[in-house]
């Protein structure tokens, strides 16, 4: 299993980092075979499994059963889980919601912004942390991309190198422009993983439901799909109905 010290050699080395969110065992399972470097258990299991508007409505508990699920289906990949909404306002709250996430199967905890006391409050404790700045879906009142303009830009910046004293695992950056992106991974020494930030990031997560389409929706601008699982779906269920109908007439 690749880990904390492998990340950092990948981004010296220029080597690119896979990441992609999973939220039950069997979709864990097809990542780890595929040998992606790092899986993500994210809050956007609230969209994705649970149908919910925001990534801000899941609960704690429900992070907790599906990091587990994961962890069932890739016992031998580095899984990341997100903190949800409000599980890390004070520190010693931090604490004891990346315990439960660690405990069910996690290696590292994502957590958005910077709530400098329990960061520090983690890795006080040798908690591993992932970084997310940029775009943050759990407080965002809209979802355009940040960071346009030079104040933001720099406020991000400057984030960023903070997290960056922290040693994290690496630190996401979500839709934010490209030289931007370019700009936070040379100024900061830990991996950086993009989502809409640019090439220039030393790797890239997407959610799995975009990058196998499993929805009718429009995938986001920075999204690609590889396989049409909606398609190929909706057609073995067609298929599996008429197999029932057609045994009802004999």
């Amino acid at each position: 299993m690749l880990g904390k010290n492998d990340f950092y050699s990948m981004k010296k080395n220029g080597e690119a980092i896979s990441m992609v969110t999973v939220y039950d065992s069997a979709f864990a399972r097809m990542a780890e075979a595929a040998k992606i470097d790092m899986l993500l258990v994210g809050d956007s299991a609230a969209n994705t499994m649970l149908g919910m508007d925001r990534t801000a409505g899941i609960s704690m508990e429900a992070m907790c059963l599906f990091t587990s699920a994961v962890k069932r289906g890739a016992p031998n990949s580095y899984i990341v889980s997100d903190m949800p909404y409000g599980s890390d306002t004070e520190p010693e709250l931090a604490l004891q919601n990346a315990t439960k996430l660690l405990e069910a199967g996690a290696h590292a905890v994502k957590i958005e912004g910077l709530p400098l006391k329990s960061l520090e409050a983690l890795r006080e404790k040798k908690i591993e942390i992932v970084g997310h700045l940029g775009l943050l879906p759990q407080t965002a009142k809209n979802f355009k991309q940040v960071g346009k303009n030079e104040e933001e830009a720099e406020k991000i910046i400057e984030q960023a190198k903070i997290l960056d004293s922290l040693e994290p695992c690496a630190v996401v950056l979500e839709h934010i422009p490209d030289m931007l992106g370019e700009k936070v991974s040379r100024a900061i020494n830990a991996p950086t993983i993009g989502i809409g930030a640019g090439q220039q990031t030393d790797g890239q997560v997407l959610v799995m439901h975009d990058i196998l389409l499993m929805h009718p929706f429009k995938l986001p601008p920075f999204a690609k799909n590889f396989a049409n699982f909606w398609e190929a779906g909706v057609n073995a269920f067609c298929d599996y109905k008429n197999w029932v109908c057609k045994k009802k007439l004999f």
